[in-house]
């Protein structure tokens, strides 16, 4: 196996791809084309309805991962050079899933969070205030929290509705003289509502003089960043997420995305972080130490120091595949199955909490949600749970959802015969 070379898809997942041919996924071209891909992961004897929380990999991922650490025995320091081509191919393939043009606009992480701090680390107020919903995941909720306590920003919380949602008209409202930044999520990761009037509510953040920092760990690799939802048509100020979920990357494989306005570089960009390191300086091996920091033309002046190699590795066989796939075409899928599932758990009495548009899981509501989640995990699906932020459901500390995803390796019959085994488990509370 070799480095993958630039074009899109590798030749190993490129050939089931082009295999299936056009058109609507379906089960028989996945299960004939796209499970070999699966082996390894498709051998334990579950139902995985949790492609929500971490994605299932595929077999060419420990072959990535090998290739890296190959270049370290054989190579030593000059792995060097293998590494930093898998790193350039990762931003590429992550800029391509999010409709950015410029590669190097899109900058990795090892976390959505550490792509937060820096972009709060890089507005000019030495005290900003920013905007954020109540709905955003537990990491983005406390790096705000400790941010505000340790004096380094105010922060105005967004609430939701009644049923947990945000509109665009509430955060546009917002957003009052003041106001630094916006930090909401595209889709959201408790409910897996997805946001609409996203243009609307960055336009009216361009008007009120505020920056937007977009969270897309629930979007990207889900829901098609396409025309006025592509990044760079979208324009937010910053977006955040990672390769958990949706695009099979594991830990560690996160991304911050900078507007390209934000990448100017002579003499230095109109905006740039203090997480910064010496992969952010303007001729890395040269070792020059100026007394003013020269920092690297565009998104590289966002890199920190020594980067982490594998996770980049670890990413590309799942954005490959996700980007070879199409994510209009895998977005139709889910949206089928969906339905499937949520039609035959209503038939067996199991409520699904009812919202358009969201994301790529449903919601079962339950005032013991944890209980519930455990129940159906001890029937062999394998599902998860998350507490409701807001709205009826709360009526208790233990409400919430018991979150529930299909994915392309999920069959038919598997959701048939989780249904049955989520309505027992529900029967059983």
């Amino acid at each position: 196996m070799t480095l993958p070379g630039s074009t899109l898809v590798r030749p190993t997942i490129a050939d089931p791809i082009a295999a299936m041919g056009g058109g609507p996924l379906t089960e028989e071209g996945l299960r004939r084309h796209i499970h070999p891909l699966f082996s390894r992961v498709l051998r334990r004897e579950e139902i995985y309805l949790a492609n929500h929380s971490l994605g299932r990999p595929l077999d060419a991922t420990a072959d990535d991962l090998q290739l890296a650490m190959d270049l370290w025995y054989e190579q030593m320091d000059g792995a060097w050079a293998g590494w930093m081509d898998a790193i350039q191919r990762f931003r590429a393939l992550q800029a391509a899933l999010i409709g950015c043009a410029r590669a190097d606009a899109v900058v990795p992480r090892v976390s959505a969070g550490q792509g937060l701090r820096a972009a709060l680390n890089a507005l000019p107020q030495p005290r900003p205030t920013v905007v954020a919903t109540r709905g955003e995941f537990d990491s983005i909720d406390h790096i705000l929290k400790t941010y505000a306590r340790q004096g380094r920003a105010d922060i105005r919380w967004l609430e939701p509705d009644g049923r947990g949602l945000f509109s665009a008209e509430a955060a546009i409202a917002a957003l009052r003289p003041g106001t630094d930044l916006l930090v909401l999520s595209m889709v959201y990761f408790a409910t897996g509502q997805l946001v609409e009037g996203l243009p609307e509510i960055v336009a009216a953040a361009r008007r009120a003089g505020s920056m937007v920092l977009l969270d897309c760990y629930h979007a990207a690799g889900a829901i098609p960043m396409t025309g006025p939802l592509a990044f760079d048509a979208l324009a937010p100020d910053f977006a955040i997420g990672g390769n958990y979920k949706y695009t099979r990357g594991g830990p560690g494989a996160g991304w911050l995305a900078i507007h390209p306005r934000h990448l100017t570089p002579d003499p230095l960009p109109p905006l740039f972080t203090l997480d910064t390191g010496w992969f952010a300086k303007r001729g890395v091996f040269e070792f020059r130490r100026p007394d003013q920091p020269e920092l690297a033309a565009g998104g590289d002046a966002w890199l920190e120091a020594t980067p982490a190699v594998l996770t980049s590795f670890q990413a590309l066989a799942g954005l490959e595949l996700t980007l070879g796939l199409g994510v209009d075409r895998l977005r139709a899928y889910s949206l089928e199955q969906q339905s499937r599932l949520a039609h035959q758990l209503a038939a067996r009495g199991v409520p699904v909490l009812d919202f358009e548009p969201h994301g790529a899981f449903l919601l079962v509501p339950s005032s013991d949600f944890q209980a519930l989640c455990d129940r159906i995990r001890s029937r062999g699906v394998n599902v998860d749970a998350r507490p409701s932020t807001a709205g009826p459901e709360r009526s208790t500390e233990r409400s919430g959802f018991v979150r529930v995803c299909p994915d392309i390796l999920t069959t038919d019959a598997e959701i048939s015969l989780a249904a049955a085994r989520i309505a027992e488990a529900f029967e059983s509370l």
